[in-house]
Parts: structure tokens; C-alpha cells; sequence
């Protein structure tokens, strides 16, 4: 189970076994902090009482040894996880309030028979875990708890109609029956003597800024504030750290602040697509590193080999439907030829009003008020009913025959209610499985007390960032052993832009990212232009035309019937000849038919 994931840590390995031999712990290391044997894991406090397994890095680290070493801890190594333990010791369950960090751990106290799992308050790393039998597994990725041959291999039904929706498998709900996640902000108690689970959030949202709020001007002297020391605590390490650097509005400010901060000329990478337009991001990286001195290394991505996906498939043990998983992994094994930690840019549209959807959910919200609502229904109908799947503007007309949060809940819907009764078909006939809502767990995010900005954001952070945008980050670059640090979601820059940053300087009717772009015009070079919106994304349609259509054709041609109308998924192949935009569709199912290969999943019947 444990070397099933070797390329999570290919520097150490490690086992151990407790006293009473119904309990063990196993781990693969990438040395980051500590390079030396002191950092081996599964680590033991000095009593070797209590064992620890841990993901990712605690940024504040320093501080925190300084605090445990004044009220008498002693430490034997340099290593972050040598810190976890002793104040696990010192403040129990409460220690995570004081971690500022990614992480994903698991402690087991011999003395109380107490496993405790935690997971980092914005969900960047990993933690599945199945209760089975009176048996507690976890793991970083499902693919080590399905190593077992008898581990159950049958997949959940509600999962599979998520991942046809959204094009991944929410939080709370794993594709494989009987599998869970641990939710961002969220930690685990495990009873061994009386096999008994308790789960808590220790960590939520801040409620939207009330009352007097700061002026315009100290706002955005504590976002630079708060950033400056987010990316200087996470460029702390004993291995060569990077940038990637797309020349968007994130990813350059964290490398204006990198470049603030580092002793040395900072090391930037960017992947770029010459001769695909808005794709290609090389251009405006390049102007940034300039701009900054970087020491700059440029990847020019020609197609792929379309080989890449069916090891991506495997990789991504939960099916996963984002195309820009593999300029992910190809920028990632570039970055780790020169460093093996790299920051990124994630978060920043989730918490500052990025995406496009933002500004046209709230024109929307004007439109709904002028349009009685029998005549949204009737279009709504017409949309979904006879509009061909990948006609332009099918889902904003189906979204916008309901109320604000069925709206939200269709932003980047890849198969809606009626085509997903379409495709589903085979599975659907007499009852074999129902047909699920997944838009409802969108929708129960929404809070009809806050602005439509505020819901339709909170949304974001708490689905598409968490459990697609990371998810891909980091099972790409894991997968090259490359570790991606994400300084947008410190914990208190999270807080910062939900608690007090009004809607205003986020995204309004014809802005978007007000803020950010007050302090970029300030920081990043004058002929940066601020306004686009592309971030790592892959020329796929351009893609199709060659190998790559060749390829996915004969893949979804050869998908299980029992699962997929045939009929279907010819309608979506024709439907991409005609010009329809199908490309993501056509993409998720391709990956879902691949990972069913691989993984050999029973059908939810």
C-alpha cells in the first residue's frame, strides 16, 4: 500500500508497527525540511507513545518550536514534524488552531488508543479513509487503500452523477461506496479499543464584513502585508524552491513578492503553447520575469503524447475531467529538474472575485428581476429539452430559469439534468439506479442571507477549488515529486478576503478582481495587461484535430454500454464536428473510461 505511492516521496520510507500490533503507520518521504535522517517517517515523540504520519509543510514551524521549547520541550531535529508531535503533547486536539501550513497527518497515541487525523483549512492535501469491518484505513491517495485485493471496489452511484455534472467528485462523496474524505478544516478521532469515529471542523469561513470596515487604502496595505509574509514563510526550505509563473495577476504578485524576499535571483517557470492565441501565456511570463530579474526557464508544449493520459488516469484515482492536468504535470516535471518545491497561484479567483461567472451572475441578478419567472421556466425547458448539448449558452439559459442558487449551482456544468438522463440511460432503466440532483449540493452551499457574490464564491472555494482545482495541482505535481505551495490560501489571507474585503473590490457587474489589480498596476510592470483571464489552461479543441481526437474517439467508442449510451456519445462526437463546444465533455468521459480501465470498479447496480 505504501509504495503504491512512492512518487508522493521518493527520497524515505518507513513503517511502524505498535505494541499491540493492530495498529500500524506508513509513510513515503520527500525530504523538504530536515533532509537529513532525522526527518524519517512514521516519527516517534521521545517517549515513543505517540507516532506521527504527515503530508506537507507547517509554514510557521519556527515560531512554534520557540514556543514548545519555552515551556520545556526538547527537540532532536530540525524537522516540522518533530513540532506537530510535541504540541500534539502539549495542547492536544487544540495544536491545530495554531498550525499556519498544508498538511494532512495522522497521529496515533499508544496511551489512549486514539488515532487523530487532520486535514489543512483549505483542503490542499489529501486524506481518504474508510471505516470497515472495525478497521480504520487512510491514505493521501485512494489508490494506496485499493493496493489491498480485497479492499470493495464498487462505485457509488451519487458520486458518478457528480462527476458527470461537475467533472470531479465532490468532498463529500468518494467514487468509490463506502470511502470518505476528510473535509477541509476538519479533524478525525479514531477510539481503536471501542471503534468509534468522531469528526469536527476546528476551522469555518468568516462571515462577510459588517459594521465599519477599513478604508480602501489600508485594505490593500494588509492584502500586501499578509501576502508578503504568506510567500516568505513558504519559500523557507533546505531543497531549491520556484515560481510558477503564468504572467497572470497571481501567480506575478507572488513572484513580485518572492523576488522581495529571496537572497538570490528567484527561479520562475512557465509552460506555454506558441501559436494558440490566448493559450499561449509565455509572452506575459516572460514580461514579469523580466520585469523582476528572474532566473527564467520557458517550456514550449507541442501536442503532447497522448500516452500521458492514461498514466494521468491512474494517477488521478478519483476520475477527473480538468485538460489542464496535463500542462500541470508537463511544467511540474520541468520545475523539478531545478527545484523541489514551487509556488503557485491558486485561490486567488475564489477570494478576490476572479472568475468571469462572478460579474455575469450578478447582471443576471438584474435580468431576473425583469423577467416574470413562468417565462425563465419555459426557456429553461426549452434549453435543456431541445438545445443540443454543447450549443453556446445552454447552460446560462437552463441556470437562469431558477433562483440565484440553482444559477450558481450551473456555472461550468458539464452534463445537466436531461443530458445526463441521456447518458445515463443503460443505468437508469427499470430503476436500476435514480436519477440523482448533484446541483443540489451547490446549491445547499448557498446562504440567501449573503450577496450573490459572496454565495456564489464561497460556493467556488468550497467544491470546484478543493476538490478540482487542488485535486489536479496536486496529483500532477506529485506525480513528477514536486511539492506546490499556495501562498493565495494562507489561512489568513482566506480570512482576510471573506471577513473583510467588501463585494465591491471583488468582482462587480463590469469588474472583476478590483482589489488585486489596485495593488498589480502598483507592483507588476505598467504593460502588463491585467484584464485577461486564461491561467494554465490546454488548447484542446486545437488538440482534437490531430492524435489526440483519434485517440479519445476510439477510447469512448469502446466504453462500456452498460454504463454510457452509445447513442449519446455519438450525438456529443458529431456534435464537435458541427462546431459545437464538446471538448470538455468529451475530455471528462474519455478520462472516466480510462480510469474505469485501470482501476476495474464494479457498476453501481
Amino acid at each position: 500500500m505504501r509504495d503504491v505511492m512512492s512518487h508522493r516521496g521518493p527520497d524515505d520510507a518507513g513503517v511502524w508497527l505498535a505494541d499491540n500490533t493492530c495498529t500500524a503507520l506508513a509513510h513515503r518521504r520527500l525530504a523538504v525540511i530536515d533532509l537529513t535522517a532525522g526527518g524519517h517517517q512514521p516519527m516517534l515523540d521521545k517517549n515513543k507513545d505517540v507516532c506521527i504520519v504527515f503530508n506537507g509543510e507547517i509554514y510557521n514551524y519556527r515560531e512554534l518550536r520557540r514556543e514548545l521549547e519555552q515551556v520545556g520541550c526538547q527537540f532532536m531535529t530540525t524537522s516540522d514534524t518533530e513540532v506537530i508531535l510535541c504540541a500534539y503533547r502539549e495542547w492536544g486536539v487544540e495544536c491545530l488552531r495554531r498550525f499556519n501550513g498544508m498538511f494532512a497527518f495522522g497521529i496515533y497515541d499508544n496511551t489512549k488508543q486514539h488515532l487523530f487525523l487532520a486535514r489543512d483549512r483549505a483542503g490542499e492535501k489529501p486524506l481518504f479513509y474508510a471505516h470497515l469491518s472495525g478497521q480504520l484505513l487512510f491514505a493521501s491517495e485512494l489508490k494506496a487503500l485499493m493496493a489491498d485485493p480485497s479492499f470493495p471496489r464498487k462505485m457509488d452511484a451519487t458520486a458518478l452523477q457528480c462527476y458527470l455534472a461537475y467533472g470531479y467528485v465532490p468532498g463529500d462523496r468518494c467514487i468509490l461506496a463506502g470511502v470518505k474524505k476528510l473535509g477541509p478544516g476538519e479533524a478525525l478521532l479514531y477510539d481503536v479499543a471501542t471503534d468509534r469515529i468522531r469528526t469536527w471542523r476546528y476551522w469555518n469561513l468568516p462571515p462577510p464584513p459588517d459594521g465599519l470596515m477599513l478604508s480602501d487604502e489600508e485594505l490593500s496595505e494588509e492584502l500586501e502585508s499578509i501576502l508578503l509574509d504568506a510567500v516568505h514563510l513558504r519559500m523557507i526550505a533546505d531543497v531549491p524552491v520556484g515560481v510558477l509563473l503564468s504572467g497572470g495577476i497571481d501567480s506575478s504578485l507572488i513572484t513580485a513578492m518572492a523576488a522581495r524576499v529571496a537572497a538570490a535571483p528567484v527561479k520562475t517557470f512557465t509552460i506555454s503553447f506558441p501559436g494558440h492565441g490566448t493559450f499561449d501565456e509565455g509572452p506575459y511570463a516572460k514580461m514579469v520575469a523580466n520585469h523582476f530579474g528572474t532566473d527564467h526557464l520557458e517550456l514550449v508544449a507541442e501536442p503532447a503524447s497522448v500516452k500521458l493520459l492514461p498514466d494521468l488516469a491512474r494517477q488521478y484515482d478519483e476520475p477527473m475531467a480538468d485538460s489542464s492536468m496535463v500542462p500541470m504535470y508537463l511544467v511540474s516535471r520541468l520545475v523539478r529538474q531545478h527545484a523541489t518545491v514551487a509556488l503557485g497561484g491558486d485561490g486567488g479567483d475564489e477570494l478576490f472575485g476572479g472568475y468571469p461567472h462572478y460579474s455575469w451572475i450578478q447582471r443576471q441578478e438584474q435580468l431576473r428581476r425583469l423577467v416574470p419567472k413562468p417565462l425563465r421556466a419555459a426557456i429553461g425547458y426549452f434549453a435543456s429539452e431541445w438545445m443540443p448539448v454543447g450549443l453556446r449558452g445552454r447552460n446560462h439559459l437552463i441556470g437562469a430559469a431558477a433562483d440565484l442558487s440553482m444559477s450558481i449551482a450551473h456555472v461550468n456544468l458539464y452534463f445537466d439534468r436531461a443530458a445526463r438522463r441521456r447518458l445515463l440511460a443503460p443505468l437508469l432503466r427499470d430503476g436500476r439506479i435514480p436519477l440523482e440532483e448533484p446541483e443540489q449540493h451547490r446549491q445547499l452551499l448557498c446562504n440567501p442571507a449573503y450577496s450573490e457574490l459572496r454565495q456564489a464564491s464561497e460556493a467556488d472555494f468550497r467544491t470546484t477549488m478543493v476538490d478540482a482545482y487542488l485535486v489536479k495541482v496536486d496529483r500532477a505535481s506529485m506525480l513528477a515529486s514536486l511539492e506546490v505551495r499556495v501562498p493565495m490560501l494562507d489561512y489568513r489571507l482566506i480570512e482576510f478576503a471573506f471577513g473583510k474585503v467588501p463585494d465591491r473590490l471583488k468582482a462587480t457587474a463590469s469588474e472583476r478582481k478590483v482589489l488585486l489589480r489596485r495593488l498589480a498596476r502598483r507592483l507588476l510592470p505598467a504593460a502588463l495587461d491585467l484584464t485577461r483571464k486564461q491561467g494554465l489552461s490546454l488548447p484542446l479543441a486545437s488538440w482534437l484535430k490531430g492524435e489526440w481526437g483519434l485517440f479519445m474517439r476510439d477510447v469512448l467508442r469502446e466504453a462500456d454500454h452498460r454504463l454510457f449510451d452509445p447513442g449519446m456519445i455519438r450525438s456529443l462526437l458529431e456534435g464537435q464536428q458541427r462546431g459545437f463546444s464538446n471538448t470538455a465533455r468529451l475530455f471528462a468521459l474519455t478520462m472516466f473510461e480510462l480510469w474505469r480501465r485501470e482501476y476495474h470498479v464494479q457498476l453501481p447496480v
